[in-house]
């Protein structure tokens, strides 16, 4: 090779490595298959979600999506790491609130709020109170009672301290004028286990845990707008006079290198994909409730949950 031609290669080796991957037409995206990375173990909540939307995304887009575990300190492992992965669509991070929130308030999580940039949140799981089957108490006014009468007696179960669960609890005690006693297990199985094992009075958990718990449970309330599908007999907290509504919201985030063409097409699949009555069925019968948060509603919503979660952090001696 002449030392013309050996230069030539050499700077078209250099031009094509100085191109970014994404400058490929946002409306044509995917070409490939793509990476979506869970910051969590397998089984929860993050993961049935994602594994939901990955039967969906080849229909919606002609390519596979590849589901990766990244476990660790709830989360902000995977998070801190998000931003030094190529921002060229193809690698997208499964994200969740209260915990981008949470975190870095109480101390260094390895990432600021402000650093994540999620494109999309899809659904979240509503908090709602549990007992078991055989509780003396059949109806939230019941227990509401015995914990004014007896206070801090009442004892729930929650997955994680300074949690949605955690907040949750607080909120109801506000709301309720009661004072009850929240006791953090590791997840939401260990503390859906106290309560089957009457190591607590009931359970502060997610809508969800009920699923795989047939009759064994009786869900007391729960932190949606509308009854559930998957609970039709269940009431919301505002049904019975509460204000409550929320729990642990979950969505998609990109790498900050994100082109903003790339970051909407990846929210309008998600979009689409929320919308497919298939998708909905199976979130729906999971005891999910469906958002549909895009990316260009994400600054405000952001900002809100900021305010509202940084507020609730102060409750729980986050921030101070």
């Amino acid at each position: 090779m002449t030392l013309r031609k050996t230069i030539l290669v050499s700077a078209a080796i250099a031009l094509s490595a100085a191109i970014p991957a994404f400058a490929q037409d946002a409306a044509s995206f995917p070409t490939k298959a793509m990476t979506y990375i869970i910051p969590f173990d397998a089984g929860g909540e993050s993961d049935i979600s994602a594994r939901f939307q990955q039967a969906e995304w080849n229909e919606h887009t002609g390519q596979d999506v590849i589901i990766q575990y990244q476990p660790g300190a709830g989360g902000a492992q995977a998070w801190s790491q998000l931003n030094d992965i190529a921002g060229d669509g193809y690698t997208i991070m499964g994200i969740n609130l209260p915990h981008t929130i949470l975190q870095p308030l109480e101390g260094d999580a390895g990432y600021k709020t402000e650093d994540l940039t999620p494109v999309h949140y899809f659904h979240y799981t509503p908090n709602a109170i549990f007992v078991t089957a055989d509780s003396e108490f059949e109806t939230l006014q019941q227990l509401i009672d015995y914990a004014k009468a007896n206070p801090g007696m009442v004892t729930f179960a929650g997955s994680g301290s300074k949690s949605a669960n955690n907040l949750g609890q607080l909120e109801f005690d506000s709301a309720a004028g009661v004072t009850t006693t929240y006791v953090p297990f590791s997840g939401t199985g260990p503390s859906v286990t106290a309560v089957l094992g009457k190591q607590t009075t009931a359970g502060f958990n997610y809508a969800t845990s009920a699923m795989a718990q047939g009759d064994a449970l009786r869900m007391l309330a729960v932190a949606s707008d509308e009854r559930m599908p998957a609970f039709p007999d269940v009431p919301t907290f505002k049904e019975l006079g509460f204000d409550i509504v929320g729990g642990a919201y979950r969505g998609v985030a990109v790498p900050a290198s994100t082109p903003e063409d790339l970051r909407q097409r990846i929210s309008d699949i998600v979009a689409e994909i929320n919308a497919d009555p298939d998708f909905v069925k199976k979130m729906e019968d999971g005891g999910f409730v469906l958002t549909d948060i895009t990316y260009d509603k994400m600054p405000d919503f952001v900002a809100q949950m900021t305010a509202e979660y940084s507020e609730g952090a102060k409750a729980l001696g986050i921030g101070q």
